[in-house]
């Protein structure tokens, strides 16, 4: 399975990370991809790597929020909103760390790439700030 991943640059909640690293280490994950900014991303990527989890990186085209995590594959740098689609696009489920438990329409990478990975019809899953859950769609057990 090839999981996505997006969060907040402010960081994930000490549940959400607990939820995160649950998920990561019983899921049968081939790839995790992510957008390797600060917070959510970077610390994401630190628990991918823990458990030898082949991470792909979708940078961005500006470095100011960038992370710079050592990985096993680097694409092209994208605009953010692009490389957020290419995210949500190459994956199986994608996994979101918001820091607001309700939609959020402008200003949010984190609840757009959510958004549009429903619209894709991508499996969803939302870990919330207090480490709930809430799932779209249908994970393959292959």
């Amino acid at each position: 399975m090839i999981v996505g991943f997006t969060g907040t640059r402010i960081g994930m909640t000490q549940e959400q990370e607990k939820v995160l690293f649950f998920l990561l280490k019983n899921f049968q994950i081939s790839q995790f991809h992510h957008g390797d900014c600060a917070g959510a991303d970077a610390q994401a990527h630190k628990i991918a790597e823990e458990l030898n989890i082949f991470v792909v990186i979708h940078p961005p085209v500006e470095n100011g929020l960038r992370a710079f995590c050592k990985v096993s594959q680097i694409l092209p740098e994208e605009s953010y909103l692009v490389r957020d689609r290419n995210i949500v696009d190459r994956c199986d489920l994608l996994i979101g760390t918001p820091k607001n438990y309700e939609y959020v329409k402008k200003g949010s990478g984190t609840w757009y790439t959510i958004k549009y990975g429903k619209d894709c019809n991508k499996d969803v899953l939302i870990i919330f700030p207090d480490g709930t859950i809430k799932f779209f769609g249908r994970i393959n057990k292959e």
